[in-house]
């Protein structure tokens, strides 16, 4: 017998690359089909369900989306097709296999941090919005999973994916950079974010999730992680507030709690300090 297919969308992006990287040690049961946008346009819904059907996953990891904010807020429209139009399709194709997909820790308006999965998402951007009525679709089928993440950090195909990449080519390229020192989030390396993920499809875990590293950090804290592993850049880095911010609303404080997920996990999540001494290659 052949083994069990997996999907994996977005893999060209920084998680979808990772779970293809560790699937060989962390899923090696799986036949991995990975996604790119030159192999499939996922906006084809067509198109996507004549691959579906030829492909015939037994699973499928959902990784694509628009994950920009900014993007999302310029164009609500397009956002919604990409983050919520084509999840539905998936999650329709998909009605009889595990399906995982990635939502965000943004779906929190922030107000007080530590959030649990029973507690009510009150989405203050379009992204967010989008997240929210996509795990809506998801978690209708009890065979379905949504991990929520908070930011995540690594090394994509593209090289600015993860945030610390984006951070990094601002720097490189001269801008000056302030950074809150009051809005938190929870950094996670892609590397955990794979493995965990595996980890879960393995065990057919099902359901919603929170999936994050175990320090709550501010922005500001997050960068002076990130600094040491560095050469010195020509942008410069400030501390501000989020009380100066004039723009789109942002979630004060949207850290995670990830117990309910840890006691599924044969591995200790890790902080951003910790992960980054275990594995300092990954921002280098």
């Amino acid at each position: 017998m052949s083994p069990p297919r997996v999907w994996i969308t977005g893999a060209g992006g920084l998680l979808g690359s990772y779970l293809i990287k560790t699937a060989r040690r962390y899923a090696p049961d799986w036949q991995v089909i990975g996604l790119q946008r030159s192999d499939l346009d996922l906006n084809d819904f067509a198109a996507l369900r004549n691959r579906y059907l030829a492909d015939s996953p037994d699973a499928v990891i959902h990784c694509a989306a628009i994950a920009h904010p900014p993007a999302c807020q310029r164009d609500p429209e397009h956002a919604h097709r990409v983050n919520v139009d084509v999840t539905c399709q998936l999650a329709e194709f998909a009605v009889a296999v595990p399906l995982f997909f990635y939502s965000t820790d943004l779906v929190f308006d922030g107000k007080r941090g530590n959030y649990i999965e029973s507690d009510a998402p009150n989405p203050l951007t379009v992204y967010a919005a989008t997240k929210v009525a996509a795990e809506q679709t998801v978690l209708a089928n009890p065979r379905h999973t949504v991990l929520r993440l908070s930011l995540n950090f690594g090394k994509s195909p593209t090289g600015n994916r993860g945030f610390n990449e984006q951070f990094r080519n601002e720097l490189t390229a001269g801008r000056d950079i302030a950074l809150f020192t009051d809005e938190y989030r929870c950094p996670a390396a892609a590397l955990h974010t794979a493995r965990a993920t595996w980890e879960l499809l393995n065990q057919r875990a099902t359901g919603l999730f929170h999936l994050c590293g175990a320090d709550r950090l501010a922005r500001w804290e997050i960068a002076k992680l990130l600094l040491p592993h560095w050469p010195p850049l020509p942008g410069r880095v400030t501390p501000d507030t989020i009380k100066n911010y004039q723009g789109p609303p942002r979630p004060a404080d949207s850290s995670l709690n990830c117990a309910k997920v840890q006691r599924l996990l044969s591995f200790r999540l890790p902080g951003m300090a910790e992960a980054l001494a275990q594995h300092p290659e990954e921002v280098r």
